[in-house]
């Protein structure tokens, strides 16, 4: 079985070819970068994260986001083979959250040594010359072979991965975590609330109860604290990495450890019911989450990358376009700052590779067709504005439609979801803004006011006129009202911005 494994590992075949992709998801990626003095960037190795998307029976759908480091192979591996763990049969809808819950947790263990069994031969070999004792009258011509044969072996054993899967089933959501990427679920509340729900924390080193996990192994948690990586990597739970699951002794960080330290355990939530829910789901890489907090900060990350999805929703018709602009996005912010000079730009000189998942939840798509005055969704994003004499910043609401009468929801017809008496954009508050609730294993985050996530606007076409142009439905008065009052210095603002 381990032979068929490492054979299969360096083909092109995958365990889950014939498995149906997930038509409902789209995934956007990009690679690492580092950037020169000049802004010019540079990738600094392969793409190392990978991702699943399956559909199975019984309305069974499983979703999958891993941060590889140290080469792919660990990343890819977990992929296919935590697939075939889950979608070849070992999932029913007769199955109660407990059952889940185990055959989730016994698939990563079952990934986690069907791994290890693949590299076996390769990790004895190592093991075997980094211990042979040369003759000396050898040691010059031989040495440099076993040398360069070590080096070849640790390229074939090393590395690791983190891993975010999100499974659906019988309408139910289930999130396995293992290590530093994140899963985000939005959605809209019957009372008119927008929630984004973060879905557990990262197994990191200022995560708490991690800490507390190592010190209970008799692990200085104060040190791993203080270092903030263990071998190289944040995360206190990752599949594969040998160094930490076998040579835990030799790293002087775990070496008090009474047993592995450093595991590939998930931390499991759910179930959470979908019946009624109207939203999206996203899975994120740490590389994606690690260049957004980079740029901005992590205060509102999980709140901006939700409104970036949110307005690609408006203007794409693809879930895979959608997904690709939000990253790209991402990508160029992260750019920017780092040009830029600002504070932030020494925390941006290079990013990982980055993935994003996205999964709608009985969310139309936008219509090509459809121009936003034909009524929709609206999300209120607020965009801050600085006058770069002055300290002061104003918030200006800019709506972002949501078609939602009769459009494609995941490339079927449909009619809108949204309830009647929805507010209006008219009674909307100008300064709508998220509000950020933490706890230990989930934060939400609401919209303050009235301001909703998905708002029903008039049905009302725009006409063109004789030149076939259509009214601009951006409305700026409000921008331009207090961009005057920031500049209010006696100077009038007739011939200057705003229209006249």
């Amino acid at each position: 079985m381990a032979a068929q494994r490492r054979n299969l590992m360096q083909s092109h075949q995958s365990w889950t070819d014939d498995l149906p992709l997930c038509q409902m998801c789209g995934v956007g990626t990009a690679p690492n970068c580092v950037y020169s003095p000049d802004g010019k960037g540079t990738q600094s190795h392969s793409n190392e994260d990978g991702h699943l998307r399956f559909r199975g029976e019984d309305g069974c759908f499983l979703y999958g986001v891993f941060n590889g480091y140290d080469g792919s192979r660990v990343a890819s591996f977990a992929s296919q083979c935590l697939t075939a763990e889950l979608l070849l049969g070992q999932l029913t809808s007769n199955h109660t959250d407990s059952d889940v819950r185990r055959i989730l947790t016994q698939a990563f263990d079952a990934v986690e040594k069907s791994y290890f069994e693949t590299i076996g031969d390769a990790l004895a070999e190592k093991a075997h010359l980094s211990n042979y004792v040369l003759p000396h009258n050898e040691l010059s011509s031989q040495s440099q072979k076993v040398q360069e044969r070590l080096k070849e072996l640790e390229q074939e054993v090393s590395g690791g991965a983190t891993a975010v899967v999100a499974l659906i089933l019988n309408n139910k959501l289930y999130i396995a975590n293992v290590g530093t990427n994140r899963a985000l679920l939005c959605k809209s509340s019957s009372d008119g609330q927008n929630q984004v729900l973060q879905i557990g924390r990262p197994h990191s080193t200022d995560n708490e109860d991690e800490l507390q996990r190592l010190a209970t192994l008799g692990v200085d948690s104060a040190r791993v604290r203080q270092a903030g990586q263990i071998a190289g990597q944040s995360s206190t739970r990752r599949l594969g990495d040998y160094r930490v699951k076998f040579n835990y002794s030799e790293i002087d960080l775990l070496s008090p450890a009474k047993t592995r330290p450093v595991v590939a355990e998930p931390e499991i939530h759910g179930s959470q019911s979908l019946d009624g829910v109207t939203g999206f789901l996203l899975l994120m890489s740490e590389g994606l989450i690690n260049a957004l907090e980079s740029a901005h900060g992590p205060e509102q990350a999980n709140q901006e990358i939700v409104a970036m999805v949110a307005a690609e929703l408006a203007q794409q018709n693809s879930l895979e376009a959608v997904a690709q602009s939000v990253v790209e996005r991402v990508k160029r912010l992260h750019h920017d700052v780092y040009v830029s000079g600002r504070q932030r730009s020494t925390y941006c000189s290079r990013h990982e590779d980055m993935t994003l998942l996205i999964r709608t939840l009985n969310m139309p798509l936008a219509d090509g067709a459809l121009t936003p005055t034909q009524g929709g969704r609206i999300y209120p994003v607020s965009v801050p504005y600085s006058n770069s004499q002055s300290t002061s910043k104003t918030s200006v609401t800019l709506s972002l439609v949501m078609p939602s009468q009769s459009t494609l929801t995941n490339g079927t017809n449909t009619a809108s979801t949204l309830e009647e008496g929805t507010p209006t954009p008219g009674s909307q508050s100008p300064t709508a803004t998220l509000q950020s609730t933490n706890t230990q294993t989930q934060s939400s985050s609401s919209s303050s006011g009235d301001g909703s996530l998905f708002r029903q606007r008039g049905s009302q076409a725009a006409q063109p006129d004789e030149t076939g142009r259509v009214p601009p439905y951006v409305d700026f008065s409000q921008f331009y009202r207090l961009w005057g009052s920031d500049h209010s210095d006696g100077q009038s603002t007739q011939g200057g911005l705003g229209p006249q």
